[in-house]
């Protein structure tokens, strides 16, 4: 206390000083005008600069929010279209025979999820999600960005899910040239993390330098039509039945942040009819 006092005693002159100048500023700008408007002014000029501040700094911290918004109105967008495009498949065999009926319900749902783990330099690539069994992620889902196709579900924890990248060479995924159903499978080839291979093409298949590569849609993984990448050119030769195009990837795998799982609705019964196919030809 003693300490405090002898502080105050010692700069007591610029307590008294401070205080008069106080007061005096709060009578100059009380009945003066003039000085009134321009310190008006400046106050609110370094207002309007604080809250400038403050609110650019609000809306980088809301980045995150929007960019989640925007990927989920992007992907249930992409969704009715896959959909509508299927609907459309099935309006054509019914025209083709009247007793096809299809139901029209929504075959393929997502679910959002953000990348917590991912690699793109291994010989074996995979990418952990925050998204697991009570969201409702389950194993061999689909898995795509705003790009194009990421991979597929394999290993699903509570909360946590593990994904086969596509640059992993133990996915094999089947594509076609868009517009075609000429098919072949897709499958990384340890080099590049921005290309891959698209294997086992008809060798009398006409492509272009530029020609897109979507999913083939004769899976239960993936819906038809979902982007994977660009023909880059042909991929070591070609031998007596096939070909191999080199594909630039659409997706970036270097910059992966929010992703989709694709929940597809028929994917039970599509499994049941496979298993009793089996069945019947053993």
């Amino acid at each position: 206390m003693k300490n405090l006092l002898d502080f105050f005693i010692k700069h007591s002159s610029w307590f008294v000083f401070t205080f008069y100048a106080i007061v005096s500023l709060i009578l100059l700008f009380q009945t003066n005008p003039y000085q009134q408007s321009v310190y008006l002014s400046s106050a609110n000029t370094v207002t309007a600069s604080i809250y400038n501040a403050f609110g650019s700094v609000t809306s980088y911290l809301n980045l995150r929010d929007i960019n989640e918004d925007l990927q989920e109105r992007n992907a249930l967008l992409e969704m009715e279209v896959t959909n509508l495009r299927n609907q459309v498949y099935d309006l054509r065999l019914q025209l083709e025979d009247s007793a096809i009926v299809s139901n029209g319900e929504q075959q393929f749902d997502f679910i959002l999820a953000h990348v917590i783990s991912n690699s793109i330099s291994q010989t074996n690539n995979y990418i952990t999600i925050n998204r697991g069994s009570a969201e409702g992620i389950k194993p061999e889902m689909g898995v795509v960005d705003q790009n194009g196709v990421v991979g597929m579900v394999n290993v699903v924890g509570t909360h946590s899910a593990r994904i086969i990248s596509l640059l992993n060479p133990n996915l094999r995924l089947s594509c076609k040239l868009k517009n075609s159903e000429y098919f072949g499978s897709m499958v990384w080839d340890g080099k590049s993390p921005e290309y891959a291979v698209l294997q086992e093409l008809p060798k009398h298949v006409i492509y272009h330098k530029g020609d897109t590569i979507v999913t083939s849609g004769y899976s239960a993984v993936f819906p038809e039509g979902i982007i994977v990448g660009i023909v880059d050119g042909n991929y070591n030769g070609v031998n007596e039945n096939f070909i191999s195009l080199k594909i630039k990837l659409t997706t970036n795998f270097s910059q992966l942040s929010t992703v989709r799982a694709l929940k597809n609705t028929m994917h039970e019964e599509l499994e049941a009819l496979k298993q009793d196919n089996n069945e019947e030809e053993k």
